[in-house]
């Protein structure tokens, strides 16, 4: 943690001098407790939140390698435009490759009638 003067311990272990019309030390005591409490929790949540940031550096540099890797390896795709009736020959041509000849005998029947 960056300018961070204390520590959890160093509350703890601090003593004030006493002076004539001091502060009760047991409110002292008291305040200081809460301040410690909340000061190991802020201590907790910024070491969790270090470790999640520096899992998630690691993990946007392992993408990017992979994209990086990805695009160099590929060859540009050419674009095709097809039209509705290219879509449909295709799926022609698909559909007799699929079912062969149950097509040409449905066609048959049909015609024969």
């Amino acid at each position: 943690m960056e300018n961070v003067n204390l520590t959890p311990k160093d509350i703890v272990n601090k003593n004030f001098s006493r002076g004539l019309r001091g502060y009760d030390s047991n409110e002292v005591d008291e305040f200081l407790d809460q301040i410690i409490q909340d000061y190991e929790a802020y201590a907790k949540e910024n070491q969790r939140l270090q470790m999640e940031n520096d899992r998630l550096v690691s993990k946007v540099d392992e993408l990017t390698k992979q994209v990086a890797v990805g695009s160099s390896g590929q060859t540009a795709r050419p674009t095709t435009n097809m039209t509705n009736m290219d879509v449909l020959k295709r799926l022609s041509n698909l559909e007799r490759h699929v079912f062969g000849a149950q097509l040409n005998d449905d066609d048959d029947r049909s015609n024969r009638f």
